[in-house]
């Protein structure tokens, strides 16, 4: 807390020791207090507002967990930021509050607010005053600097509606973000401040040390310029005192108060207040330890301020006061809190002479009744998860409770009807509110599958890679050059990235990779099947060569085989382009299939995209087993024929009945389908293509020799 922050809980502690001192004043009652720090932060605010209204630390809506208590209202915030939800709950209690520093124009709508007070001049009287003030300056030519958030939008927009009935034209407006470093926007503002000729500028927004301190490093071109400041900008002496430099010359609009507190009262107060004096006091010892760098006797509390302050504290020696800084001597702006606290205790000695003079009768009859009123009700009270079904042919006052409808809730009593939740929310069990969704997908943390299929694809990747890697420690042998070598050097790549292709499938589904996932594989794939059928074509064309004069020798070579491999895959990559540029998958959420689950799958956008490419797949893998079967009896030292008939029928047997699987199922199950496919396809050209060619060069290497593969014995 700044050394203001401190004095506003002083000040406030002084008033309320003097109203409980005050015998004239709440006869027979004392009133007490809860502090709580709200740090700035709406939503600690609220959470602080439900601890008070609760009585517990765990705040508990709409319930007060405390036996006998009385709560007469609250005091604060100090920023409208946290005052207007605080505002918004306690009116729906009934509670009043009064702050101290809110400015926000919205709090003076006595309907929205009807039990919000403040002692400070709202926004609209402050932009009011400040435009009469400049026309009265003839300072018709200005510029403004604003916080980059709502409250400063809003006071913009407030302020430029007064400055045009004052006929003030406003050169700039420049924004400045709470963020540390010089953000481009801030640097193009700079750039604009040097170039206008405007001399009066106007502070707006939120008070923030971050803005003042880009301020102050801007200085030299600002200096020469007059700052107009809003109250709560110059009410707050920790901002003035730290960039005196750019503030000195400046206009601020300041409160009047009726009353100082400069008084031998508050002094005797403040001095009094040493540790010594209060030992049990935890405030007053933060307050010691924090602005007079006192050590306290909590070691682990010194090591921490000493740790976020980044002072080192020192042994005192009971003769400091408070007093001796700067802020606790300044009693200008203690009026508004010690009025705020006045305000307050005025209502409640009113309102307990008020219920005093009430007369002696009509109190005894309030008590008589007060725990005996009667029930007149046709139909017990619907309870929240519950709506009310009007009683066929009886009175509008007679009903049926009927429990929601799945999908809707009702969180109040006696509801009419049920509201249905949000499209990524549903009920909870009492269907009294709505909760988020599960979420599912194929997840590497909750689904053993996942890992399953991870181990696997990287089993047979790194079995890919061994057999890549055999294949060229053993290439210049006759087993590896008898086919074409190149090619199957392409083809085991092109394994090899189908297995890596089944990574893409598992995890969270985003659009990139769903539109990465049945793209990547079938691109590598059909690579992996093109080389296959330019194999069994390189076979076919090699035994027509061996007929004497045979015109089909001049097909023989790399250019063929390569060509086929460019043609075939390059019709694949056209299909997925334009798959990709007129409907490309996207990320989906499934919210209907199951309810209060939301599936995270994959839209395949174009089902005839997706299809067409598992189509061209199959039509490469047809074309390639129709052949490698009419080549199967072809002499020995061609025998891959053999092998390249059984996996395309794998593929074949594989993806057929994949289809009807993919159709029926939803979700996880669906990729898990896709998965499986892949990983089954991919495999067995792994297993029939090159496994009794690695069985050959490692187990039987005499087989490895020309005359063999020639003799038909391999």
């Amino acid at each position: 807390p700044t050394q203001q922050n401190s004095k506003h809980f002083l000040d406030f502690r002084f008033s309320i020791e003097q109203l409980n001192t005050n015998p004239s004043l709440l006869a027979n009652l004392t009133l007490g207090y809860h502090i709580y720090d709200s740090c700035g932060d709406p939503r600690k605010a609220v959470r602080s507002v439900l601890q008070i209204l609760s009585g517990t630390r765990e705040p508990v809506p709409n319930y007060s967990c405390v036996g006998k208590r009385n709560i007469a209202g609250f005091i604060g915030d100090l920023t409208s930021e946290t005052t207007v939800p605080i505002a918004q709950i306690l009116s729906i209690y009934g509670y009043s509050q009064i702050s101290y520093g809110a400015t926000d124009p919205s709090l003076s709508d006595r309907t929205t607010f009807p039990y919000f007070f403040r002692t400070v001049q709202g926004d609209s009287g402050q932009y009011y005053a400040l435009s009469k003030l400049l026309r009265h300056f003839s300072w018709t030519w200005i510029g403004i600097i604003r916080s980059d958030d709502d409250s400063g939008e809003k006071e913009v927009e407030l302020l430029r509606r007064f400055l045009h009935g004052e006929s003030i034209c406003i050169e700039f407006t420049v924004k400045i973000g709470s963020n540390i470093g010089d953000d481009p926007q801030w640097l193009w503002g700079q750039n604009i401040i040097q170039k206008s000729s405007s001399r009066v500028i106007v502070l707006c927004g939120t008070v923030s040390l971050t803005l003042v301190g880009k301020l102050a490093k801007f200085a030299r071109w600002i200096r020469e310029k007059t700052f107009v400041l809003p109250s709560k900008w110059g009410a707050n002496d920790q901002i003035l005192s730290y960039a005196q430099h750019i503030f000195t010359g400046s206009l601020v609009l300041t409160q009047i108060y009726p009353y100082k507190l400069d008084t031998a009262e508050m002094r005797d107060f403040l001095n009094s207040l040493t540790p010594s004096n209060y030992p049990d006091d935890k405030l007053i010892e933060d307050i010691w330890t924090i602005h007079l760098l006192c050590l306290s006797n909590n070691p682990n509390k010194n090591s921490l301020y000493e740790h976020i302050y980044l002072r080192t504290l020192h042994n005192c020696t009971g003769q400091e006061r408070i007093t001796d800084l700067g802020n606790f001597n300044d009693h200008g702006n203690s009026g508004r809190v010690h009025l705020a606290v006045n305000m307050m205790s005025l209502a409640l000695h009113d309102m307990n002479v008020s219920l005093g003079d009430q007369s002696p009768e009509s109190s005894k009859v309030a008590v008589k009744y007060q725990h005996q009123i009667p029930r007149a009700q046709c139909s017990d009270n619907c309870l929240p998860g519950f709506r009310k079904a009007q009683r066929v042919q009886t009175q509008l006052c007679c009903y049926d409770c009927v429990r929601c409808s799945e999908g809707e809730i009702s969180n109040t009593t006696d509801s009419a009807n049920c509201a249905r939740c949000p499209d990524l929310q549903w009920p909870n069990e009492n269907k009294t509110q709505c909760i988020t969704s599960t979420e599912t997908f194929l997840s590497y943390t909750s689904d053993g599958i996942s890992v399953v299929f991870f181990s696997i694809s990287l089993l047979f990747f790194l079995k890919t890679v061994l057999i890549f890697g055999v294949f060229i420690i053993y290439r210049e042998t006759p087993i590896v050059r008898a086919n074409n070598r190149s090619l199957s050097f392409l083809l085991l790549v092109s394994i090899k990235l189908s297995f890596l292709s089944v990574f893409l499938f598992l995890g969270r589904p985003v659009d990139i990779t769903c539109m990465l996932r049945i793209i990547t594989f079938g691109i590598t794939f059909s690579i992996a099947v093109s080389s296959l059928l330019a194999k069994t074509i390189m076979v076919c064309v090699a035994f027509k060569a061996t007929k004497p004069g045979s015109s089909w020798r001049k097909w023989l070579g790399v250019k063929l085989s390569n060509s086929v491999v460019l043609f075939c895959s390059s019709i694949q990559i056209i299909i997925c382009t334009t798959w990709l540029a007129i409907s490309p998958p996207f990320q989906e959420l499934d919210i209907h299939t199951s309810p209060g689950t939301i599936i995270i799958q994959c839209n395949e956008g174009s089902a005839i995209g997706f299809y067409s490419v598992i189509g061209y797949m199959g039509l490469l893998a047809a074309v390639s087993f129709v052949l490698a079967f009419l080549a199967r009896s072809l002499p020995d030292s061609f025998n891959e024929a053999k092998y390249i008939t059984f996996s395309m029928l794998l593929f074949c047997s594989v993806w057929i009945t994949m289809i009807p699987a993919y159709l029926s199922t939803k979700g996880k199950n669906t990729v898990c389908v896709e998965i499986f496919a892949i990983l089954t396809s991919s495999a067995g050209l792994l297993a029939c293509i090159f496994l009794p060619k690695c069985y050959i060069i490692l187990l039987i290497p005499e087989n490895n020799t020309k005359s063999n593969l020639l003799g038909g014995k391999c």
